[in-house]
């Protein structure tokens, strides 16, 4: 791979360092990020257990913050004693949101109520904590938009946005961020051109999902925050603006929603 300009303020609003894909090597990693110009990382809880080792890492890295939730597809695990460890979770200085929490019919369908369910209570704790929220919406667009909608003092992020342009319309009429990962970057992906032709550079964020969704020319690869410049390239590109701009405007625009001072 051909060395690339290190490019200082990437903020990776997204990635999953707590993943086993990160087992052999998690600390060596996060510690080299700083140099490859990665200035700021949410990671993101899924369940209670991963939610716990985000807060960790959190505590261990001072450019590294928590969100904290319960993912629709781990709904096998939710219980009742969930929200109660959230509530307790979210009181940690650390923790900048709650996330990552939506829903996701890609997987299951048969248990819909259930994943609607915990969408909803843990918007209502979002709510509660004057917290914002990371949105995980995989084939259940209408349901997640409604949803959403009902709740109007929730705010966040629509994480690895994959609507259409019309709903994105909608939710940055509301006041939400929209969130582009690896895949903007893949040529096969016609839709990302359209949703960013809509989305003001100050509602667009930028993340990983590492270690998952790779960028071209990595695609395969274990992601990690490093890779971004390739992602931030791609949307600087079509919002015609310079990299390093669209480095600086979403670095500014996540520490607005996250309330992280840089």
């Amino acid at each position: 791979m051909p060395e690339r300009k290190v490019r200082p303020m990437i903020f990776d609003t997204h990635a999953h360092y707590d993943d086993k894909k990160f087992d052999a090597d998690r600390r060596e990693v996060l510690a080299a990020m700083p140099a490859k110009g990665v200035s700021l990382i949410v990671d993101p809880g899924c369940d209670g257990e991963s939610s716990r080792a985000a807060c960790a890492l959190a505590q261990e890295f001072p450019f590294v913050y928590a969100a904290v939730g319960w993912h629709p597809e781990e709904w096998q695990s939710w219980n009742g004693e969930s929200m109660a460890l959230l509530r307790s979770l979210c009181a940690q200085p650390k923790v900048v949101a709650i996330g990552e929490i939506g829903l996701d019919y890609y997987w299951d369908t048969e248990h819909k109520a259930l994943q609607k369910e915990m969408f909803e209570r843990q918007l209502s704790l979002a709510i509660e904590r004057k917290l914002p929220v990371i949105v995980h919406d995989r084939e259940a667009h209408g349901d997640c938009l409604e949803i959403v909608m009902n709740y109007p003092e929730a705010r966040g992020v629509f994480h690895c946005f994959s609507g259409s342009a019309e709903m994105a319309k909608e939710l940055v009429r509301r006041g939400w961020y929209l969130g582009f990962d690896g895949p903007v970057t893949y040529k096969s992906n016609k839709k990302a051109a359209e949703v960013l032709a809509v989305t003001p550079l100050e509602r667009i964020l930028v993340e990983t999902d590492s270690p998952y969704m790779a960028p071209e020319p990595c695609r395969g690869k274990r992601n990690d925050s490093s890779l971004l410049v390739y992602v931030l390239e791609k949307i600087a590109a079509l919002k015609g603006v310079s990299a390093e701009e669209m480095t600086r405007i979403t670095q500014e625009n996540g520490c607005r929603l996250f309330g992280i001072e840089a």
